[in-house]
């Protein structure tokens, strides 16, 4: 127990001692919700490609490019995807700089979600932001998604989104080069955006 703070010239006791936070080093992590999307454009391409050079996003990721370092391929894919009217392609930024990218596209009958956030900006909230907006946008329900099952923080994102288990897989993954059992989600249709934006 700390002794009474002595009485001051007036008779007054000062209050208790408050450390002094300005004092010594601090370390901050900035969460922002100032996440923003906006159509793809060339330009965004070079931070796409330098994010998938990332071995760690491309393991928790799983599914991902064939040969991350490929660019003739990655340019190709893009082409592809820009040129169908049926994907809908966003870029993420946040206070202006890209940090990703979400889409929503078909597979066969089913919508289906992805997203791929730099790995320099993971836990700071910016996947939620980010794949609730992409669903704002999206008029069809149910929407689906995957995810490698030992990926906790995109089934964190997903679930955040309102979305719920429906299923396993699994595949042959580019970027474990093994066979990945996955979980198959679902935002079902009577879902309410859970992303908290």
């Amino acid at each position: 127990m700390r002794p009474a703070p002595a009485a001051g010239p007036d008779g007054t006791r000062a209050g208790p001692e408050v450390p002094n936070l300005s004092v010594g080093p601090r370390i901050v992590r900035r969460v922002t919700t100032e996440v923003r999307l906006r159509p793809v454009r060339d330009e965004d391409l070079p931070a796409f490609f330098a994010h998938e050079q990332d071995p760690q996003a491309n393991w928790m990721a799983a599914f991902g490019p064939k040969d991350p370092a490929d660019r003739a391929a990655f340019d190709a894919h893009w082409a592809r995807i820009r040129a169908d009217p049926r994907i809908v392609n966003r870029t993420v930024t946040v206070d202006g700089v890209v940090v990703g990218r979400v889409a929503a596209f078909p597979v066969g009958e089913r919508t289906e979600v992805s997203y791929w956030i730099d790995s320099a900006h993971w836990g700071r909230g910016h996947a939620t932001a980010a794949l609730a907006a992409l669903l704002r946008e999206l008029p069809q329900r149910p929407v689906h998604a995957r995810a490698a099952k030992d990926n906790a923080a995109s089934l964190a994102v997903l679930r955040k989104c309102g979305f719920v288990v429906i299923g396993e897989d699994s595949g042959y993954a580019a970027g474990r080069g093994a066979e990945v059992e996955e979980y198959v989600l679902e935002l079902p249709a009577e879902a309410t955006d859970q992303g908290g934006h």
